[in-house]
């Protein structure tokens, strides 16, 4: 006990003095040997070996890659082996692979049933379950507490506090992202196809459209599901829907009320194609569908490999069914109908790959933009603590998978996989691998994400990256570390109503923690048991990591684009 004292008050000693770096770097690369280590317990002297588990790296330094990026966890092996598969697949097909992100939205943890939901939660998701089987599932796959920030950081591959949209923009409130640097955009120069579909919500404004970021061609809505909607329902907004004063005060809200479609010929706009209404969104989630089939079956012939951003309607409030699948999920709840229903179009995608001969040469990456979305009902699952808003779990832990047929090894894996990695694994799989995938941006823009390519590629490929730096708002909320979370600000759920699910956007309270905060997400999912004081040795790694970070943010300063009131 004494010596576990020592060590964590010579620790804070250097933490006092600014010198966090002094601790991290005194860090051994490597585990050492365990002949090595005199271990013991109130017992006596320890007679078992213990053992040391793939993707944990409490113990391991990270290697710092370049000046503007996050340090990584170092595996020359599974690098080489990915660069191996890689390039026998290109000698193949005679071009670099395809690259299908298929993005759902507010779609918990638990929802599909590779996670344990599907038929047990009343709507089967066989398409998703068989990709993923086959696949590699990340279990510790995280969002930010919201879509629009997601969808930024994903295509920025930085944190909301780099990238600047801490909230979604509604309504066509100013914020996008315009002026960033995005991966399609460094795909365009390497030689790619790229193509949106579906949900955009990253701005409205000129420079934000998806022509001006990266896309060669867009179709689909440029706000949020909701807001094309929610004021025309009188049964969910009669304040405004009976009102035909109120109504048309809604019809001339500056947001675009359309589906639309955005070309490179036109950078000033997009051309609207249909108004978005109560009838129309039934068929929105089916007719992307029928765009994205298209365009895989167009590129079936082209030397150019392709990136299809795929965003569904699906399951964001308000939640009105196809026809075809009203009721046809066994809960027969609008929710649980909609996740019926992408779990079909899917498979309609991977059915277009396979037919086109393009499944074999083509990354498809499964994934949700927040946990599940609880203030309004019929919404998601998750097994963890809170909802989307929340930078706990149950707000930022998200249903993942990468499939890629003969080429992914089918696994589960718990190391860690932040959605920022996108922007990195993409540009390493187009060609700019690593330390690359900086000249692809500003110097004065920080990656927060990390060439995850090994890591889904290899056959036992681990996680390149050590540590995930959580946010909420404007705050940097936590840090974890293997199977370690040290929360610095969190949402109170009941701060301020106490009836309904008081978290989330509305009736929440934001907090600093102040003490030591330090969960074990393996013992505590529910993060409702600090276990800090206990385990001080961790605490204080997972505090230098944090400070780690503080300084990034002294260098490369948080940005403001929409935000909160207190901004």
């Amino acid at each position: 006990m004494a010596s576990k004292l020592c060590f964590a008050l010579e620790v804070r000693k250097l933490l006092a003095s600014g010198l966090m770096a002094a601790m991290i770097l005194c860090l051994p690369s490597a585990a050492p040997r365990a002949a090595d280590i005199t271990r013991g317990s109130v017992t006596g002297q320890a007679t078992a070996k213990g053992y040391d588990h793939p993707n944990q790296y409490l113990h391991i330094r990270p290697v710092p890659i370049a000046p503007n990026m996050e340090p990584v966890i170092s595996h020359p092996a599974q690098d080489q082996q990915a660069r191996q598969k890689l390039a026998a697949l290109e000698k193949r097909f005679g071009k670099k692979p395809n690259i299908l992100i298929f993005l759902l939205d507010d779609v918990g943890w638990l929802d599909p049933g590779f996670n344990g939901g599907g038929e047990a939660v009343g709507n089967p998701t066989p398409v998703m379950d068989r990709l993923a089987h086959g696949g590699l599932v990340l279990t510790s796959a995280y969002s930010t507490p919201s879509c629009s920030p997601t969808r930024a950081t994903i295509h920025t591959g930085q944190t909301p506090l780099h990238h600047g949209l801490l909230r979604p923009p509604m309504y066509g409130e100013a914020g996008g992202l315009d002026g960033a640097a995005t991966f399609p955009m460094a795909l365009q120069k390497l030689g790619y196809v790229t193509q949106g579909v579906g949900k955009w919500h990253m701005g409205e404004n000129q420079g934000s459209l998806p022509q001006n970021v990266g896309y060669d061609d867009f179709y689909g809505f440029l706000s949020v599901s909701d807001a094309y909607t929610e004021w025309r329902d009188q049964y969910f907004n009669p304040e405004i829907a009976l009102s035909p004063g109120r109504t048309a005060a809604m019809q001339k809200m500056p947001f675009n009320h359309n589906n639309v479609h955005c070309t490179q010929s036109d950078k000033a706009k997009c051309v609207d194609v249909y108004e978005v209404n109560l009838t129309t969104i039934k068929n929105l989630d089916q007719d992307w569908a029928a765009y994205s089939e298209k365009f895989i079956r167009k590129m079936a012939g082209s030397k150019q490999p392709f990136f299809l951003y795929h965003a569904t309607r699906a399951a964001h409030f308000d939640n009105y069914p196809n026809d075809v699948y009203a009721g046809k999920s066994p809960a027969r709840t609008v929710y649980s109908d909609a996740l019926v229903e992408v779990d079909d179009i899917l498979g309609r995608l991977v059915k277009a790959l396979e037919e086109t001969g393009q499944l074999e040469n083509t990354l498809i990456f499964f994934t949700s933009d927040n946990g599940p979305e609880c203030e309004v009902p019929p919404h998601g699952r998750t097994p963890f603590r809170g909802c989307k808003g929340s930078s706990w779990e149950g707000g930022v832990r998200v249903p993942t998978f990468a499939y890629w047929k003969g080429v992914i090894v089918p696994r589960r894996s718990d190391g860690l996989f932040d959605l920022a990695d996108l922007f990195n694994t993409a540009i390493s799989l187009a060609g700019a691998p690593g330390a690359q995938a900086a000249k692809y941006v500003p110097k004065t823009h920080y990656i927060d994400g990390i060439d995850q390519a090994s890591f889904l590629l290899a056959d036992q490929g681990q996680s390149n990256r050590r540590s995930r730096i959580y946010t909420m708002n404007q705050f940097l909320s936590g840090i974890r570390i293997d199977e370690f979370k040290f929360n610095t600000v969190v949402q109170l759920e009941q701060g301020i109503f106490q009836r309904g699910y008081t978290g989330g956007f509305s009736g929440a309270m934001v907090t600093s923690t102040g003490g030591v905060a330090m969960i074990n997400l393996y013992t505590d999912p529910k993060e409702d048991v600090s276990v800090g004081i206990r385990h001080i040795p961790v605490d204080v790694l997972l505090e230098a990591e944090g400070n780690r970070y503080r300084e990034v943010l002294k260098k490369y300063p948080p940005v403001t684009k929409i935000g909160f009131g207190q901004n």
